[in-house]
C-alpha cells in the first residue's frame, strides 16, 4: 500500500495532499514547485513550450527574483491577476498535443513519473502582478505529473483545489503504525529484538522488560530517569495516535465547504461529482444541478467500491494459486529436462564413436530448450508477481479508504478509485493466468537410421539437414468442396507416393469480383470453411503447400458460386435475453412489455436482399419495428432509437421511419394479425424499402446506407413474428401510398 501513499513528484509520503481536477493527488509544497505562471495572451503556450533558442514576446533575460515572485503568487491573493473569464477555465491536453516532447526534456521523480520542471517566470512577472488590472494580466496553471493534464488556477490559487482529507488521515495512520512496528528494544542481543516496553526520556533508549532490569535499574544514577511507554499505534494509550477516537471519525472536526466556510457538506452534486452545502444550492452554481443526499451517495459509492474489490480479490487469489502452479512447473521442467538429458545420453552412448560430436550438439539443443522454457516461466512469474503486488497494494489502500467515516472525503476520490479498481480487475484477462509453456519437452530422437546417416542425426521436429525439395502440387477434392449461403468449404490432399515432407498449406481466395488473390488460411489442416462472403458472387480459390525448403506450386483454381439469395434465421446468441425463439429460430416473441431487439444470422455488405416477416399474433396495438442494424445495436429499446439501426415501426393504423430517434414519413396503413412485412435492402443503390402485404409502404425509407448490416426486429410480448427468407427480390410492386406529413 505504501506506493499508493507516495507523492508522484517528491517520492515521499504525501504532505497536505490536494486533489487535482484529473482526480490525481499531489503534495501542496510540490504543487507550488511545478505550477507555472503565464501571461494571459500566451496561456495556451507556456514559456517552457517555446522552441530552444526562442522566447515568448517581450521575454528578455529573467530579472532577479522573477521566479520567486511567480512561485509566491501561485498560492496567494495576487493570483487574482489572472482574473476575469479565464479564472475557472480548465485546459486538458495530452503531452503530445502540448509539445512537451518537442521542446522540454522530461524529468523523473523518485517514483519514475515524468514531471515538468519549474520554469522561471518571464521577466517583469513581479511587476505585472503589482501592476493595475489593465497592464498585462497573467494566468497560472498546474500540470498533473501523472497524466500531464493542465488545470488553470483561479484567484484563490492552489487553495482552490480541495484537500484530500482521507488520504492525509491514512498517511498519518500509516506513519504511526510504521513507527509503532519499529519500536524494538535497542539493547537486545536476540534476533529479532524484543518489542520495546519503555523509553527512557533522558537516555533516549528503548528497552524491553528484561534489558530494562539488566541495563537500566531504578537505582543509583538511573533513579531520577523518567521511563515512559514507547510510541504506540494510533489511538493506543501513550501512543502516537490522535486521542483515541479522532482517527475513527468520532472526534474529527466535520469538514466545511470550500466556498462557504461556515457551512458543512450536506449534499452531493451528481453533475459536478463533489460534495456541496445548502448555501451552494441556494446561491452557488449548483442550484440547477442534480443533487442527492450525502449519506446515500456515500453508501452507494462504498458499495460500488466494495463490489469492485471483490472482483480484484478473487483475481488476486487466483494469481497466488497460479504462482504456486508456476513454481511447480519450474520443478517439473528441471526434472523433465534431466530425464531427457539422461535418455539422450543413453541413446548416444549406445552408438559408435561417430555419434560423439552429434551428441554434444543434441545436448546443446535440449539445454537451449530448457533454458527457453525456464526463461519464459521466470518472466511470467516476475510479471504476475508485479501485477499481484500492485493489485494487493491497491486493495489495502481501498480497504483503508472504506474504513473512513468521512462521506464527503470518500466521495471526493471514490469515482477515480472505483475506475482504478475496475481497470485493475480487467488486467487479469482470459489467458493471463495460464502457463505460456508446458513442462514437457517436445523433442523426439530417432536412433534407427543407418551408420552413414549418423552425422545428419537431429531432433525430428527440428529442421532437418537432409536435402529436401519443395512439396508437390496439392490436389483439390472437388467432391468435398461446397458452398452454403455465403460460406464456402474447400478440401485438398497431397498426391500419392509423395515423399517430400509438408509443414503446412496456404489457401488463397480472390475478392469475388475478379480481383487479386489474398491469403485466407495458413495451417496444417486439409479442410477449411470461409464465412462472411458476398451473396450471389463467384470466387476463385487455390492452395499450395510449403516446407523447410520453400513453397510449392499452386493447385488448379476452383470456382465457387455463393447463393443467389440469403437463407438465415434469428440469432439466439446476439438476441436480448427477453427474446424467446422457436420454430428452429424462425419465430420470435418476447417476455417483456418493453421493446427488445433480435438480429438475423446473416450479414450483408453487397447485393440486393429481400425477406419477409409474418405477424402471427398482434394484441393491444403495439409498435413492432422492422429493419436493419449494425452488430452493436442497442438491444433494450425500440429499433431505430440509436444511430446503429434503420427501421420502420408500425401500429394498427400507420407507420413511421426512424433512425437516431428521428421520426419521418408518416404513412397510413398498419398491421394486424396475419399481415406480412417485407424488407428490401438494395446495397447496389444503397437504399432500404419496406412493404406491407405486398404494397410498398411510403417512399424508399433511407438513402446512402453503406457498410455491413444485419436483419433486425424489435417487439414486445404482445407480438409474435415468423421470419421467411430465401425469397426472390420482388420485381413488380404496387404503387406506394402517399405519406401524410
Amino acid at each position: 500500500m505504501e506506493e499508493e501513499l507516495k507523492c508522484p513528484v517528491c517520492g515521499s509520503l504525501f504532505r497536505e495532499p490536494i486533489i487535482l481536477p484529473c482526480s490525481h493527488n499531489v503534495c501542496l509544497p510540490c504543487a507550488r514547485t511545478i505550477a507555472v505562471q503565464t501571461p494571459e495572451s500566451e496561456q495556451h503556450l507556456p514559456p517552457l513550450l517555446h522552441p530552444r533558442g526562442t522566447a515568448p514576446p517581450a521575454a528578455a533575460a529573467p530579472g532577479p527574483g522573477a521566479a520567486a515572485g511567480s512561485a509566491a503568487c501561485l498560492d496567494s491573493e495576487c493570483a487574482a491577476g489572472g482574473g476575469g473569464d479565464h479564472a475557472d477555465k480548465l485546459s486538458l491536453h495530452s503531452e503530445t498535443d502540448s509539445g512537451y516532447g518537442s521542446y522540454t526534456p522530461s524529468l523523473k521523480s523518485p517514483n519514475g513519473v515524468r514531471v515538468l520542471p519549474l520554469v522561471p517566470a518571464p521577466p517583469g512577472a513581479a511587476a505585472a502582478a503589482a501592476a493595475p488590472r489593465g497592464a498585462g494580466p497573467t494566468s497560472s496553471s498546474l500540470t498533473c505529473p501523472q497524466c500531464h493534464r493542465s488545470a488553470s488556477l483561479d484567484q484563490r490559487g492552489l487553495r482552490g483545489f480541495q484537500r484530500n482529507r482521507l488520504l492525509e488521515a491514512i498517511v498519518q495512520r500509516y506513519q504511526q503504525g510504521r513507527a509503532a512496528a519499529a519500536a524494538k528494544c535497542q539493547l537486545c542481543d536476540r534476533s529479532p529484538p524484543e518489542p520495546a516496553a519503555v523509553l527512557c526520556e533522558q537516555c533516549e533508549v528503548l528497552y524491553c522488560a528484561a534489558c530494562q532490569l539488566r541495563c537500566h535499574p531504578a537505582r543509583g544514577p538511573f533513579a531520577k530517569h523518567r521511563l515512559v511507554p514507547p510510541p504506540g499505534p494510533p489511538g493506543a494509550p501513550g501512543g502516537g495516535g490522535d486521542g483515541g477516537g479522532k482517527g475513527a471519525g468520532g472526534g474529527r472536526k466535520l469538514p466545511t465547504c470550500a466556498e462557504h466556510d461556515l457551512e458543512n457538506y450536506s449534499m452531493y452534486c451528481v453533475s459536478c461529482r463533489s460534495p456541496v452545502c445548502y448555501q451552494c444550492l441556494e446561491e452557488g452554481k449548483h442550484g440547477k444541478h442534480d443533487v442527492k443526499a450525502l449519506g446515500a451517495m456515500w453508501k452507494q459509492h462504498k458499495a460500488q467500491l466494495s463490489q469492485a474489490l471483490n472482483g480484484v480479490s478473487d483475481k488476486a487469489k487466483e494469481a497466488k494459486e497460479f504462482l504456486v502452479q508456476l513454481k511447480n512447473l519450474l520443478q517439473q521442467i528441471q526434472e523433465n529436462g534431466l530425464d531427457y538429458e539422461a535418455c539422450l545420453v543413453a541413446q548416444c552412448d549406445a552408438l559408435v564413436d561417430a555419434l560423439t560430436r552429434q551428441k554434444a550438439k543434441l545436448l546443446t539443443k535440449v539445454t537451449k530448450e530448457r533454458e527457453h522454457k525456464l526463461k519464459v516461466v521466470w518472466d511470467q512469474i516476475n510479471h504476475c508477481t508485479l501485477k499481484l503486488r500492485q493489485s494487493t497494494g491497491l486493495m489495502e489502500y481501498c480497504l483503508e479508504v472504506i474504513k473512513e467515516n468521512d462521506p464527503s472525503g470518500f466521495l471526493q476520490i471514490s469515482d477515480a478509485l472505483i475506475k482504478r479498481v475496475q481497470v485493475s480487475q480487467e488486467q487479469w484477462v482470459k489467458g493471463a493466468l495460464e502457463p505460456k509453456v508446458s513442462a514437457e519437452f517436445d523433442l523426439t530422437l530417432d536412433s534407427e537410421p543407418l551408420l552413414q546417416s549418423i552425422h545428419q542425426l537431429d531432433f525430428i521436429q527440428m529442421k532437418c539437414r537432409v536435402s529436401v525439395t519443395v512439396p508437390p502440387v496439392p490436389l483439390l477434392q472437388l467432391e468435398k468442396c461446397c458452398t452454403r449461403n455465403n460460406s464456402v468449404t474447400l478440401a485438398w490432399r497431397m498426391p500419392p507416393l509423395s515423399h517430400n515432407p509438408v509443414e503446412g498449406y496456404i489457401l488463397e481466395l480472390d475478392d469475388g469480383d475478379g480481383g487479386q488473390f489474398r491469403e485466407v488460411y495458413v495451417g496444417k489442416e486439409t479442410l477449411c470453411t470461409i464465412d462472411g462472403l458476398h451473396f450471389n458472387s463467384t470466387y476463385n480459390a487455390r492452395v499450395k503447400a510449403f516446407n523447410s525448403s520453400g513453397v510449392g506450386p499452386y493447385s488448379k483454381t476452383v470456382i465457387l458460386q455463393t447463393s443467389d439469395v440469403a437463407w438465415f434465421t434469428f440469432d439466439p446468441s446476439s438476441a436480448h435475453r427477453d427474446i424467446v425463439l422457436s420454430n428452429d429460430n424462425q419465430t420470435a416473441t418476447c417476455n417483456s412489455y418493453d421493446d427488445r431487439v433480435v438480429l438475423g444470422t446473416a450479414a450483408f455488405s453487397k447485393g440486393v436482399h429481400y425477406w419477409e416477416l409474418h405477424v402471427d399474433r398482434y394484441d393491444n396495438h403495439p409498435d413492432p419495428a422492422f429493419g436493419i442494424a449494425r452488430i452493436n445495436v442497442v438491444k433494450d429499446m425500440m429499433l431505430g432509437k440509436d444511430d446503429k439501426a434503420w427501421a420502420m415501426y408500425v401500429d394498427n393504423n400507420r407507420s413511421w421511419f426512424m433512425h437516431c430517434n428521428s421520426h419521418t414519413n408518416r404513412t397510413e396503413g398498419g398491421v394486424s394479425k396475419g399481415a406480412t412485412v417485407g424488407v428490401l435492402l438494395d446495397l447496389n443503390k444503397h437504399n432500404l424499402t419496406f412493404y406491407i402485404n405486398g404494397q410498398q409502404q411510403g417512399p424508399p425509407a433511407f438513402e446512402n446506407v453503406e457498410g455491413v448490416f444485419m436483419p433486425a426486429l424489435s417487439l414486445n410480448r404482445n407480438v409474435q413474428v415468423t421470419l421467411h427468407t430465401g425469397l426472390e427480390v420482388p420485381q413488380c410492386v404496387k404503387q406506394p401510398k402517399l405519406p401524410n406529413n
